[in-house]
């Protein structure tokens, strides 16, 4: 049986409309992603749900005295770290506190007394131990330490914590109540990888439904089995993760094109049709052009298909630089403690490094020194040759707040004309009136895009990014990990964004203990590689000939994994022929002079069958590409 369910639900707000006619049921136990790009209408389709807005038509259904919790992007605390997570449990103290009292109770009662005290008494000490009653300060402990409170945290006042200290804070509270169905608002931000981790066993743990809006699309792969996406205001079911929901979504919207298309040619047609059947001025071909009209005018058109606009972003590179890109030998950086010491690394052309390591692990440091900005306390960095850096700074520290969007592009880039700043503005979404907005004034996602139309147009060969993803949506980081797979120069990139980097990375420098490990393959190749290392730690660890065989193997792999993405890029290459000339012949077809010629007819309508298979069997070929 259904926990909530909605039938033909609308919403706006005053007079803009979030949300037309939607439709979606929620099962107990589910785990479902709700995707879409900001603005969408993703949290006031939270509000609906929990119950605090109702629709301006449609049915909200929910199963009697359920429970609803909802992790909001503002919360509010008082008392310490662990005081606000203990008293989540005051029901269970006060049923401690009755307890306590029947206990008294029963030392001087005799008789029928103490027997109906009893009675009552085992019914409280059964709801207490479903209450978890023995247990509740072990999960309050467990809880904190995986969102990453240290026990010196616990007695912080809530009051005086950081931003990210009470988003976790948020997500304690609310993984340590017991609700029937978890609404959680982005939870992943301000999270590191390990407390991401932590969260995602904590979720598929909960006997509960979930609901998650989150930008992390590894985060969605692990954790949900169904993803709601919203979109023109129109809600859309695909079952499976993110990445089935990706592959689905994209041909879904190339089917919807061309079933507009073809209706389109085919309203063409039939107009054609009925306007000579009119000209040609005899009776019976007027009526048969009227009842054509009435049928036409019958069809149900679809509407044309809205393409969202996308920054268009291409690296490119000036001029090629040498093979050597990076060498790093005996690296070391100390403040009060040593961040990192005895760093040893090669990085060459072409590669695409992920670094990866906790908060405060010295990863940003660590590429600053690279780029000269902070100095060494011992060791040396030494640049290829013909190496030109570019370099995304997680903070924007390269904008100017003061400057308007115009100037700030256009004093970096002197030379530009005005027509091409404002086209390369364009293309990154900047038109109208945000030319002249100062820096301050526009988003986080709409600095982020200034900065990364900054580094495209330096045409440096060597990318050093510092978390690119953090203000970007999903259809940005997509565009960005387009252009990175396509870049012919070096990457060095730090990110918590798993997905962004199997997407762009080919090696891994996983930063531990004051150490860097490489690891020749993507971040679920760096996972893969880890859990063995921890199971062959049972047995001694490998011997050194295994582990030199284990280096040649990853490196077979490493070939592999790019023999397949070189063919990947061709079947897409090939399919996107396809499709123009499909195109093409659709084109010609809809000529109305070639059907005075049969045989052309024929041939042309033979062609595009022929089109049409090629097409369908290099879709099929794709779509296992992706299920590999």
């Amino acid at each position: 049986m259904a926990q909530i369910s909605f039938h033909k639900v609308s919403y706006a707000y005053v007079v803009d409309p979030i949300l037309d006619q939607v439709d979606f049921v929620l099962e107990p136990g589910e785990k479902v992603g709700l995707v879409g790009n900001n603005g969408s209408g993703k949290t006031t389709l939270f509000q609906l749900i929990k119950g605090n807005l109702s629709p301006n038509s449609g049915e909200i259904n929910r199963m009697k005295d359920l429970k609803i919790g909802l992790l909001s992007q503002h919360m509010s605390f008082s008392g310490t770290v662990y005081d606000s997570c203990l008293e989540i449990f005051a029901p269970l103290f006060r049923l401690q506190e009755t307890m306590h009292q029947m206990e008294a109770a029963m030392a001087h009662a005799q008789g029928d007394d103490l027997q109906d005290l009893m009675d009552r008494y085992a019914n409280l000490q059964e709801k207490f131990l479903q209450m978890d009653g023995y247990s509740y300060e072990s999960r309050i402990r467990g809880v904190l330490t995986g969102l990453g409170f240290n026990q010196d945290q616990w007695s912080m006042d809530s009051q005086d914590l950081s931003g990210g200290q009470r988003a976790r804070l948020g997500l304690a509270q609310i993984l340590l109540t017991p609700y029937d169905v978890y609404l959680f608002d982005e939870p992943t931000n301000h999270l590191d990888v390990k407390t991401i981790e932590f969260l995602e066993k904590a979720i598929n743990d909960l006997q509960a439904t979930v609901l998650v809006i989150s930008h992390d699309r590894y985060f969605l792969d692990k954790v949900c089995k169904k993803i709601f996406h919203l979109e023109n205001q129109q809600l859309k079911v695909y079952q499976g993760n993110y990445t089935h929901f990706q592959a689905r979504h994209k041909l879904d919207l190339d089917l919807y094109r061309k079933q507009y298309q073809d209706q389109q040619k085919e309203i063409k047609r039939q107009e054609e049709i009925i306007k000579r059947f009119t000209n040609m001025g005899k009776a019976r071909l007027i009526r048969q052009g009227q009842s054509r009209q009435k049928l036409l005018n019958k069809m149900k058109q679809m509407d044309a298909p809205l393409e969202a606009k996308k920054t268009i972003l291409r690296f490119e590179t000036k001029v090629q630089s040498g093979q050597d890109v990076l060498r790093v030998r005996d690296a070391q950086k100390s403040y009060d403690h040593p961040l990192f010491q005895g760093v040893n690394l090669n990085l060459y052309k072409g590669d695409s490094v992920g670094l990866i390591g906790d908060n405060g692990t010295g990863k940003s440091t660590l590429a600053k020194a690279i780029l000269g900005k902070v100095p060494l306390t011992a060791g040396s960095i030494q640049l290829g040759a013909n190496v030109q850096l570019g370099y995304f700074d997680q903070e924007l520290a390269d904008l100017d707040l003061n400057k308007t969007v115009m100037d700030e592009l256009w004093d970096q880039y002197p030379k530009l004309t005005h027509y091409e700043v404002r086209s390369y503005l364009a293309k990154f979404l900047f038109v109208g009136d945000d030319l002249f907005k100062t820096v301050e004034e526009l988003s986080g996602g709409e600095r982020g895009r200034l900065s990364l139309l900054k580094l495209m147009l330096s045409e440096a060969n060597f990318l050093i990014l510092d978390e690119p993803t953090n203000h970007l949506d999903m259809d940005s980081r997509e565009i960005l990990e387009d252009a990175l797979k396509l870049y012919e120069g070096s990457i060095l990139t730090i990110s918590h964004d798993r997905y962004f980097l199997n997407a762009v990375s080919n090696k891994i420098w996983a930063l531990e203990d004051g150490q860097i490990h490489e690891f020749l393959g993507n971040y679920d190749y760096y996972l893969e590689k880890t859990k063995e290392e921890e199971d062959l730690a049972f047995d001694g660890g490998p011997s050194k000939t295994s582990r030199k065989k284990e280096q040649i193997r990853e490196r077979q792999e490493q070939k592999n994994r790019k023999k397949e993405k070189e063919n990947l890029a061709k079947l897409e290459e090939k399919i996107d022929q396809l499709e123009k000339d499909l195109a093409q012949v659709d084109q010609d077809l809809a000529d109305p002079d070639l059907y005075q010629d049969l045989d052309k007819t024929m041939a042309l309508s033979k062609k595009r069958q022929d089109l049409e298979d090629l097409l369908a069997q290099a879709m099929d070929q794709w779509e296992n590409f992706l299920s590999q």
